[in-house]
């Protein structure tokens, strides 16, 4: 098909990122014509950079409770019926080395682009039209019109696959949840995902000498729980540990840091305390802890003297502190450095089997845009999968 004079298609997708390309793949492959635009000059430019360039495409343990989402069953169909393995099977088929890095993590042996090749070739029947923009979207009671970098098409279907409000300078605007709105679908309040944390001048005095210090600890925001890497910046907190919590973390709450996840530190004081009572507390901790941390803990906490000094009541207490730290966050780094948009097009509105609206046939939603996120670590690549594939199935099926 030529792209610059066919006038109608049975699908217009919008957006040329994972999601997108995943759907364009199912869309045509029964036939159906299929549009795929985008306003950035490549496809797929967040796959290529995702991964540290390796793209982290999947995760071995992805399932329903590794998302968040206000219909805490909505994705669950959409990953039962397409689900990891079906995504490994087809990186298989592809020839594309991977591996698993941590925590069933998968990314690939080489480059990110091998995904967007296989996504690209998979969707090789449909016509993709890149530096172009998306003027208009109505209905007109019969089909969709588009007015597409000014040239007029229409569509029976139309895939919303435009992404959230992450990482705006590779071009994320929002215009998912404008065409939702258009149409009268609800949205769900919108917010940075999966994002370093920062801290307010008193609390920033102590940590930006600690910048480039990371530590196994496992961070607690509102009853969650995550046990990765800490690490410590110039303007607060990030690392895996920190980008998780951050999902569930709201602005005027507390974190909890337990810095030794896996042993009891009053343990540990009261054996080197019986080793060598001589020992500053300040050595001591340099023993569990990073030089630095250590040094920043012995001040903020005012410990002082050695270990011969301290009762085990003392040392329980330290203990209990240091299991527990509490920080307080005064916001995150936004939606520049957000890995995911958090909230999005009310899973209420659309179908969970095929991702279409409910009141508006034809139109459907799928990926980031929707209300549903997934936690670090290759989960959301898979909801961009799995929800592209039903919506995908559904309008090969019944275009």
């Amino acid at each position: 098909m030529n792209t610059k004079t066919q006038s109608h298609y049975d699908t217009i997708i919008l957006g040329a990122g994972a999601a997108g390309l995943m759907c364009a793949g199912f869309a045509a492959a029964k036939g159906g014509r299929v549009l795929v635009v985008d306003h950035a000059k490549r496809a797929g430019d967040k796959i290529r950079i995702s991964g540290g360039g390796r793209c982290n495409f999947t995760n071995m343990f992805a399932g329903p409770d590794n998302f968040i989402c206000q219909n805490k069953h909505f994705a669950k169909s959409a990953l039962a019926r397409y689900t990891q393995w079906d995504f490994i099977e087809l990186v298989a088929k592809y020839g594309i080395a991977y591996h698993e890095k941590t925590l069933g993590q998968l990314f690939c042996d080489e480059k990110a682009t091998q995904i967007i090749d296989m996504l690209l070739s998979e969707a090789k029947d449909a016509d993709i039209a890149l530096n172009t923009s998306i003027d208009a979207i109505a209905h007109d009671g019969f089909v969709f019109r588009a007015t597409l970098s000014g040239r007029n098409v229409t569509a029976t279907n139309i895939v919303v696959a435009t992404g959230g409000k992450s990482i705006p300078k590779m071009g994320a605007t929002g215009i998912g949840y404008q065409i939702a709105t258009q149409f009268g679908l609800p949205l769900t309040d919108t917010r940075p995902g999966l994002v370093p944390l920062t801290f307010g001048p008193q609390e920033l005095e102590w940590i930006v000498p600690l910048a480039g210090t990371a530590l196994d600890g496992r961070l607690e925001a509102n009853g969650t729980s995550f046990e990765e890497a800490l690490l410590f910046t110039h303007r607060g907190i990030s690392g895996p540990a920190v980008l998780q919590v951050s999902n569930y973390w709201v602005e005027g709450d507390t974190v909890y840091a337990n810095l030794m996840p896996n042993a009891s530190i009053f343990d540990a004081l009261r054996r080197a305390r019986a080793d060598n009572g001589r020992r500053q507390m300040s050595t001591a901790l340099a023993a569990l802890f990073p030089k630095k941390l250590a040094t920043t803990l012995s001040e903020n906490l005012k410990l002082s003297g050695n270990l011969a000094d301290q009762s085990d009541k003392a040392l329980q207490d330290l203990s209990d502190t240091l299991h527990a730290l509490p920080l307080k966050p005064t916001g995150s780094e936004g939606y520049r450095t957000a890995e995911v948009t958090l909230g999005g097009v009310d899973t209420d509105a659309l179908s969970s089997k095929t991702m279409e609206s409910k009141q508006v046939k034809g139109l459907y939603f799928i990926g980031e845009v929707v209300d549903v996120t997934g936690w670090l670590g290759g989960y959301n690549f898979q909801w961009a999968w799995s929800s592209a594939a039903a919506a995908g199935r559904a309008i090969a099926d019944h275009p």
